[in-house]
């Protein structure tokens, strides 16, 4: 109990840093924010009153403060470009982006859970040579790249979607998935062939245990060894890697709505960019940042439950 906490005071204390310095780096940029909104012929007296009415006349750090407790009442800040509340304006993107992130992470663990154990017990075979190279083609290509291909073949010729249309899954789930369902394998087949070939070292390095042998003395089979012994040890690299794998799945999802042409963050980041408008852009910065942090803390308490053997309470 003692390590989860320590490792909960340093989850909160990376958050802080993060936070900070998200914020600090849209500071020192050069540029004022309200030219961009009232135009370079706005006259001196506009612009001061529109800093102060931003806040943006008061010390950084005391924008700071206001601008992080405001995160604790769910009040992220005003958008330059849309005059609108951050967490309005964030919104419907995120919802977006959470579907593509989720599918894209569901689809990982489908395809490479399964194909990962069946190379491994039925290793050197002719399906395991010939997935093995397939996997180490899928593995090299870009999801961006991907994208493109998909676009073009399920959209341009075999017409099963629009390029560049999007269907909100409030107005029909089944047009929406079909939508939806092209980007998240986009993103997601490049991570599980990742997850594949490691999933397989993992087992076949097990396979060479003590206790394998042990078992096959004891009259049990491959499979049964695989089952109810070796997929627990050999699954924890694997965890860990899917801990880093959905940190970059949210990643390429921001990517691959651009190939795509989703509503998500990932658009709303990048004209947020050109825009200047840097409490929409550092509210995302956080958020992805804390992702990251969050997961792999989850992942590193998680192991207790999986392997008796790590000893978390020390």
């Amino acid at each position: 109990m003692r390590y989860v906490l320590k490792k909960l005071a340093l989850l909160l204390l990376t958050l802080l840093i993060i936070s900070l310095l998200a914020f600090l780096a849209f500071q020192v940029i050069p540029g004022d924010p309200t030219t961009k909104m009232l135009g370079s012929e706005a006259t001196p007296e506009r612009v001061a009153a529109l800093r102060a009415e931003l806040g943006l006349d008061q010390p950084v750090l005391a924008r700071y403060w206001h601008w992080l407790t405001g995160c604790f009442k769910g009040e992220l800040g005003l958008s330059y470009s849309y005059f609108q509340p951050v967490e309005t304006v964030l919104s419907g993107k995120i919802q977006v982006t959470a579907w593509l992130s989720g599918l894209a992470f569901l689809l990982v663990i489908v395809l490479a859970l399964p194909v990962g154990v069946l190379l491994a017990r039925f290793e050197g075979g002719p399906v395991d040579k010939a997935m093995t190279v397939l996997n180490q083609i899928v593995m090299s290509v870009p999801a961006f790249f991907i994208g493109i291909l998909f676009t073009y073949l399920f959209g341009l010729v075999l017409r099963w979607f629009v390029p560049g249309g999007y269907v909100s899954w409030r107005a029909d789930m089944g047009a929406f998935l079909r939508y939806m369902i092209f980007p998240a394998l986009a993103v997601a087949l490049p991570k599980a062939a990742m997850c594949v070939k490691l999933l397989r070292s993992s087992i076949l390095q097990e396979l060479d245990q003590d206790y394998v042998r042990t078992g096959y003395s004891r009259g049990r089979s491959r499979g049964s060894v695989l089952r109810h012994h070796v997929l627990r040890n050999a699954v924890i690299p694997t965890i860990t890697f899917l801990a880093v794998t959905l940190a970059d799945i949210v990643a390429g999802s921001i990517i691959i709505e651009q190939v795509f042409s989703l509503p998500g963050i990932g658009r709303l980041l990048l004209l947020s960019i050109s825009n200047r408008d840097f409490p929409v852009v550092q509210v995302i910065v956080v958020l992805i940042a804390s992702l990251v942090v969050i997961i792999n803390f989850l992942a590193d308490i998680s192991y207790q439950y999986i392997d008796p053997r790590i000893r978390l309470d020390r």
